[in-house]
């Protein structure tokens, strides 16, 4: 019984580092794409107008940090990351 069930904990661990993996490697895919897509635009001369930004401009010159970034995730669905990051660009 002892047996079965570390070979079973093992089994569910191997799973769950393999999905890790598979998630990491797959993220790093999408970042390549997205900064590769980011250089086509930039030399296109393209760029992706982000809705409500100029609400998000004022609040970041407002020093409204925060709202700021809350605003940016309302507007463009990004992550909380992602969305600290565009706002300190911006700022």
């Amino acid at each position: 019984m002892d047996i079965a069930a570390l070979s079973l904990i093992c089994v569910v661990i191997l799973g769950i580092v393999t999905i890790q993996n598979h998630l990491s490697r797959t993220d790093r895919r999408a970042a390549r794409m997205e900064r590769k897509l980011d250089l086509v635009l930039d030399h296109l001369g393209l760029h992706d107008e982000v809705p409500g930004l100029d609400e998000v401009r004022t609040l970041v010159r407002q020093g409204k940090q925060v709202q700021a970034i809350k605003r940016y995730r309302e507007h463009t669905g990004a992550g909380l990351l992602e969305a600290k990051q565009a706002v300190d660009r911006l700022g």
